[in-house]
């Protein structure tokens, strides 16, 4: 066996080790045991831009909560803002519920979400806080499955895995695959080694105004990126506990031509090796079909690699199956997973692309980032 066959051989074994190591953390996840029933009272804090696909109908399912008391609080940075018209249906439709909107007039920093977020906390009634995307869709226990784990004192926040809608292009499909088979398994992973996580998700983050205190709120993340991942760190590392909820909820894609596609998965790319190059650079052991490609073709051809390379998409196969299906219950995970082959080939392009530069294209604006940081174009 020649040097040039070993070190993708050496790669493609490192990457079936990860998957294996995917399927424990799976399984880990789906034996954890129920929280307590105790419900305390949330506001429920939604920051909108315009209107995503579904929105209305997402917003809708959290009017539709098993919880005794919340409230929830709309955020706009315009009073002409698209969303408005569905946060006054709402208020129609659920008179029982207190919902309120908030017009952030002020630009306190480059991520607008975060400012929007830091304003509308201000009116925000109870000691703990719900953030999730415009777009989130949830199921009718959410708020009593996230909200049970603070009978725990020592938890400071609570996250949600999700699933992603893909829309009719393929490309939509690929990320929705991507999603459900590559990003939540990893974040499965970082939660079976560290034994709990250490970040946020965008789709749920639920915070105590003790911990949002202790590392000075919101205002601290304005300018930063990846504001989910440094709320999560941020009070994981205040000593608190960040735990990951049973319940999954969904976001909804548009339909992606490839150029938007990519646009995003560079973002993506960029924002995680800004935030955290270590991790960004352990990606290179997930790339299993592709080092077991190069092991054949530097090899020969050689029985062994052939072998090597079926073991590889036998147990990646595995992996999307348990995490797309039985933990995500994502109804499309083998409807795509023809996709699955074509989708792990594009990843390590995506990945040398977010090597080099800075520049990312978030709603329609162009920015550079520093330090996980938004610096203007």
């Amino acid at each position: 066996m020649s040097l040039v066959a070993i070190i993708p051989a050496i790669l493609a074994l490192a990457a079936l080790a990860y998957y294996l190591l995917s399927l424990m953390a799976a399984r880990n996840f789906s034996q954890q045991s129920a929280p307590s029933a105790q419900t305390p009272p949330v506001s429920i804090l939604k920051p909108l831009k315009g209107c995503d696909p579904g929105m209305y109908e997402s917003l809708l399912t959290h009017c539709h909560q098993a919880c005794p008391q919340f409230e929830i609080i709309f955020g706009v940075n315009d009073a002409t803002d698209p969303a408005i018209p569905f946060i006054e249906k709402l208020k129609s439709e659920f008179p029982q519920i207190p919902i309120r909107t908030v017009v952030s007039t002020q630009v306190l920093g480059a991520n607008r979400k975060v400012s929007n977020l830091v304003q509308m906390l201000e009116v925000a009634q109870f000691n703990h806080i719900l953030i999730n995307d415009a777009d989130i869709r949830v199921p009718v226990n959410y708020l009593r499955d996230v909200m049970s784990h603070f009978a725990d004192a020592k938890v400071g926040m609570v996250t949600c895995l999700y699933r992603a809608v893909a829309g009719n292009s393929i490309w939509s499909k690929i990320e929705a695959l991507s999603i459900s088979t590559d990003f939540m398994p990893g974040v499965l992973v970082a939660r079976f080694i560290d034994r709990g996580v250490r970040f946020g998700l965008g789709s749920t983050m639920v915070v105590t105004r003790e911990a949002l205190n202790l590392i000075g709120g919101l205002q601290p993340l304005v300018d930063h990126l990846a504001d989910d991942f440094e709320l999560g760190n941020r009070i994981a590392n205040a000593g608190y506990k960040v735990v990951l909820a049973r319940s999954v909820v969904e976001t909804f894609l548009p339909d992606y031509t490839f150029r938007e596609f990519f646009q995003h998965q560079l973002r993506w790319g960029r924002t995680v090796r800004s935030s955290r190059p270590g991790g960004y650079f352990g990606l290179v052991v997930t790339f299993g079909l592709l080092w077991s490609l190069l092991a054949v073709v530097a090899s020969g051809a050689a029985l062994w690699s052939w072998m090597l390379l079926g073991c590889v998409l036998l147990v990646r196969v595995a992996v999307a199956i348990r995490t797309g299906m039985n933990i995500l219950l994502d109804p499309d995970a083998l409807a795509h997973l023809w996709l699955l082959p074509l989708r792990d080939l594009i990843a390590p392009v995506v990945w040398l692309g977010s090597l080099f530069g800075n520049r990312i294209v978030w709603r329609g604006e162009e920015f550079h980032l520093q330090n996980g940081k938004l610096q203007g174009k």
